[in-house]
């Protein structure tokens, strides 16, 4: 396991030991792996939204509309109209 040391402001100091006074994490190792795990986590959810959109125009093949009949139908979908 890699070692990282980083420096923070006081207050984040402060806020990071209140955690640990609260008993939420075990040390300061546990309360940065899990900010670390969220952070994986919500980068993963953005990249599948971002995706689905994607996946769904792939799947959906070729398309008879023009292009600006396909642009306001995506609008909607989007709920920009």
């Amino acid at each position: 396991m890699d070692k990282i040391t980083i420096t923070v402001p006081e207050a984040m100091t402060a806020y990071v030991k209140s955690r640990l006074a609260e008993e939420q994490y075990g040390n300061v190792s546990e309360f940065f792996r899990d900010l670390v795990r969220r952070d994986q986590e919500r980068l993963k959810q953005a990249v599948a939204e971002l995706r689905a959109p994607i996946d769904r125009a792939e799947a959906g093949g070729i398309s008879d509309e023009d292009f600006s009949q396909a642009i306001a139908e995506a609008r909607r979908e989007a709920g920009l109209d």
